[in-house]
């Protein structure tokens, strides 16, 4: 491993950080933005989609169960769908970090108006 390997592989505290670590490794398509875009989500969709199905091998498989392999499973697929959120915040020229920002604002303004709530 490269010394920066090395680095990201133990440091990441930030979505900054996470970001640059990933920047080696972005290998797809990207002749226009919206190709981009269009893989991104994509795969956005399909690692959401590999979440739920770590739920339901829990629910059919385990029991009912979240075991420790399970959750092992979920935090790796987790992790594939924060790659593809990153990048497609990339894409868009904006960070996770902007993002976050813009949903806490708009969820606290749905909390004001009384549109926030559990069903």
């Amino acid at each position: 491993k490269s010394r920066q390997e090395h680095y990201f592989m133990s440091k990441i505290k930030t979505f900054a950080e996470y970001n640059e670590a990933i920047e080696p490794l972005i290998l797809y398509p990207r002749k226009t933005q919206l190709e981009a875009l269009q893989y991104v989500a994509l795969g956005l969709n399909g690692e959401a989609g590999e979440v739920a199905e770590q739920i339901k091998k829990a629910m059919r498989n385990d029991g009912g169960e979240l075991t420790t392999d399970r959750i092992e499973s979920l935090k790796k697929e987790a992790g594939d769908v924060l790659w593809y959120l990153t990048r497609l915040a990339a894409e868009l020229g904006t960070s996770l970090d902007e993002i976050a920002q813009i949903n806490v604002e708009k969820l606290y303004g749905r909390k004001e108006k009384g549109n926030l709530k559990h069903e």
